[in-house]
């Protein structure tokens, strides 16, 4: 008996041994991906600039989805043409649906697949019980304590007038790209797309144009953004999440006065379907845009989080603790239940018969709207419950998958070096959806990036109280734009 517990105990000694080997050996060869580039002395942009977004933010083009304020549109387009006069005579400008814009800045050498930059002219309306909480009105463009305020500072005028302000400041210098480049602003973004980038993508399908690359707004350079990363993680985009609502909808044969309630209702019903739902979220998959960011971030990390990511085989459950702690990093490596709308009732002491309400999903790749569908039928297991597609038409499957290894990757990895130099360059899943889904017939490389700094809690500005940004970030997203077109161009 001796003899087999000692065998037993250098057998488990052993393979400790074998285990801290290929431990060490994962963590020792876990090498950067990092490009290596100078950084770059950009030169500054002139003060106008300021009063370029200011005037943009002030036009109010909210998207809404049962009416288009054409007035702030047909402004907006105004707005274009005199602030950016080089770009309206210079490059060929087609309006599509007319208020959403094409621009076309032919280069020298057409055997070379043209480039793309992407952004949408719309905003959402802004919440009429949140104005009291904003700091600045929503839509002044006012300028205080170094930052510009208001809808569209972020998302996403800041990138349509960014990116017409690097060609404006080229153009003034005779820049000629070799490669050539497009530039496509959507109208109607926040509101799906339908009018503006998908007519405008079906456009360039229509004239057989395949893009290089496609860069549009989505993941940013975040501070702070894991534990053990010391440096601002750049994050590019290289896949989004898909979308789709559903909705639960409880009938009962009859309601009845509140002062006889059967042990079965319909809104209690509902809600337990509702929590059925919360209780048991998908499942956590530290694969596809993930597994490729952690490995890129992970050699970047100090210890132990370097060793933990290069051993996800060992410490997957450590890690995906780790990331669900957070709502924004549990939003990247599983399918999200958010309930956003519920109604029943008609009176404080009369049982509804009817309880409905909305569920809307956010999907990883590897799932799909109708898969999600199958597993929430399954968990809540309730024939009383009736799940259907609230918009079959606008659920979407996640994004394609971009490269890792090719130009247009690379170029933003260089670029973001280059006006960035002490980030961490990781491509990433962007939770959200953007317009840039509607592309994919037109390209196989589409990225997701805005390059702007920021912290973590500053994430909640997108479509939330008091949008702004800084002097300083504007400046170095319009230096950005100029080195990207020169870097994809030359």
């Amino acid at each position: 008996m001796r003899k087999l517990k000692r065998l037993l105990l250098r057998l488990l000694l052993f393979t400790l041994l074998i285990l801290v080997v290929i431990v060490a050996f994962k963590t020792l060869t876990f090498n950067s991906k990092q490009i290596e580039t100078e950084p770059y002395q950009a030169a500054l942009v002139p003060e106008d600039v300021v009063s370029h977004l200011q005037s943009a933010i002030k036009i109010p083009t909210i998207s809404n989805s049962n009416q288009t304020d054409s007035s702030a549109f047909n402004n907006f387009n105004t707005f274009l043409e005199s602030t950016f006069p080089l770009v309206d005579s210079i490059l060929d400008h087609k309006i599509i649906n007319d208020f959403s814009h094409v621009y076309f800045w032919k280069g020298k050498d057409e055997t070379l697949d043209p480039i793309l930059l992407i952004a949408h002219l719309d905003v959402v309306p802004v919440e009429k019980e949140s104005r009291k909480a904003w700091k600045q009105a929503p839509y002044s463009g006012d300028l205080v304590d170094g930052f510009i305020w208001g809808r569209g500072a972020l998302d996403d005028k800041l990138n349509v007038v960014g990116i017409l302000e690097s060609a404006e400041l080229l153009l003034e210098q005779q820049y000629l790209p070799t490669r050539s480049i497009y530039f496509a602003f959507g109208h109607d973004e926040e509101i799906g797309g339908k009018n503006g980038a998908v007519a405008i993508a079906n456009y360039f399908s229509k004239q057989n144009i395949h893009f290089s690359y496609v860069l549009d707004e989505g993941s940013v350079i975040v501070e702070d953004a894991l534990k053990g990363l010391e440096t601002p993680a750049a994050l590019i985009g290289i896949s989004e999440k898909g979308y789709v609502s559903l909705d639960l909808k409880v009938k009962l044969e009859e309601g009845g006065h509140s002062s006889m309630p059967p042990s079965v209702t319909a809104i209690g019903t509902l809600g337990g379907a509702i929590a059925n739902l919360e209780a048991d979220p998908f499942p956590a998959k530290i694969e596809g845009p993930v597994g490729t960011m952690l490995d890129f971030l992970g050699p970047e990390m100090s210890f132990p989080y370097n060793c933990i990511f290069a051993n996800r085989w060992l410490f997957g459950g450590i890690l995906e603790s780790q990331l669900s702690a957070s709502t924004a990093s549990n939003a990247m490596i599983r399918t999200t239940t958010a309930p956003t709308i519920l109604s029943a009732g008609i009176k404080d002491n009369v049982l509804p018969s009817e309880a409905r309400g909305t569920i809307n999903f956010r999907i990883i790749p590897g799932d799909t709207p109708e898969s999600v569908m199958e597993r929430v039928k399954s968990v809540i297991d309730n024939e009383n419950v009736i799940v259907s597609f609230t918009d079959k038409d606008f659920a979407q499957a996640p994004g394609k998958l971009a490269p890792t290894d090719g130009f247009g990757f690379n170029v933003l990895s260089t670029t973001i070096k280059e006006l960035f130099p002490e980030t961490t360059v990781a491509p990433s899943l962007v939770i959200a959806a953007t317009d840039a889904r509607h592309y994919e017939s037109c390209s196989d490389a589409i990225y997701r990036f805005m390059p702007v700094q920021l912290k973590k809690e500053d994430l909640s500005m997108i479509h939330g109280i008091n949008e702004k940004i800084g002097l300083s970030s504007y400046h170095k997203l319009i230096q950005f734009y100029i080195r990207l077109i020169q870097n994809s161009t030359r």
